[in-house]
């Protein structure tokens, strides 16, 4: 854990500020909460994988974190694939849905094609509606996932996961809701 570096760069959209308030990036959590957490993650990662459960039940029981995932799919063609249909589902409000079944699926880098179905099978999504989105958004879908990948770069990141908790840094996983909940502890004290 690391204070967050400075962020030096001629490109707004890589800046601190939109790193954590970027409009089309999903957010969940308290919306108003006090906390500010990022998530870079990639829905073929393991330790993301691994994360993704005592994340959300740490941020359920704080109340207080405001949660901003950042699709960074790096790792395989597929992970592509995986964050499209995750930020395509975003357009009916089922980002949440689709993340989390996406990073339920326990198949070590999953194909398309597996992420599709689970999505199909498991999240109520109106799955001819995301197709349509996914063609009618693809722009803004591919600009999102660039930009993501900027912001990581800029931030020194190399893999996934990596979490901004305030004023801290986090590369690599973490795996148990009291290691988060102490990290959001730490990222409210006084500097």
């Amino acid at each position: 854990m690391a204070a967050i570096p400075a962020v030096a760069s001629a490109n707004d959209d890589v800046d601190l500020e939109m790193i954590l308030h970027d409009p089309a990036a999903p957010v969940t959590g308290n919306l108003m909460g006090n906390l500010t957490m990022v998530a870079f993650l990639d829905y073929n990662c393991p330790w993301c994988k691994k994360a993704a459960v005592p994340m959300r039940e740490a941020v359920v029981k704080d109340g207080g974190v405001r949660l901003v995932y950042k699709d960074w799919p790096i790792i395989t063609r597929d992970s592509v694939d995986g964050a499209r249909l995750a930020l395509a589902a975003k357009y009916q409000g089922r980002y949440d849905a689709v993340h989390e079944a996406l990073m339920a699926i326990k198949t070590p880098k999953a194909k398309a094609g597996e992420m599709r179905d689970a999505v199909e099978r498991t999240t109520g999504v109106d799955f001819a509606r995301l197709q349509d989105d996914l063609a009618k958004h693809e722009a803004e879908i591919a600009a999102l996932l660039e930009r993501n990948g900027r912001q990581a770069m800029s931030l020194g990141l190399n893999g996934t996961p990596a979490f901004i908790v305030g004023k801290y840094l986090v590369p690599g996983a973490i795996q148990s809701v009291d290691a988060f909940t102490d990290l959001f502890a730490k990222a409210r004290q006084p500097v």
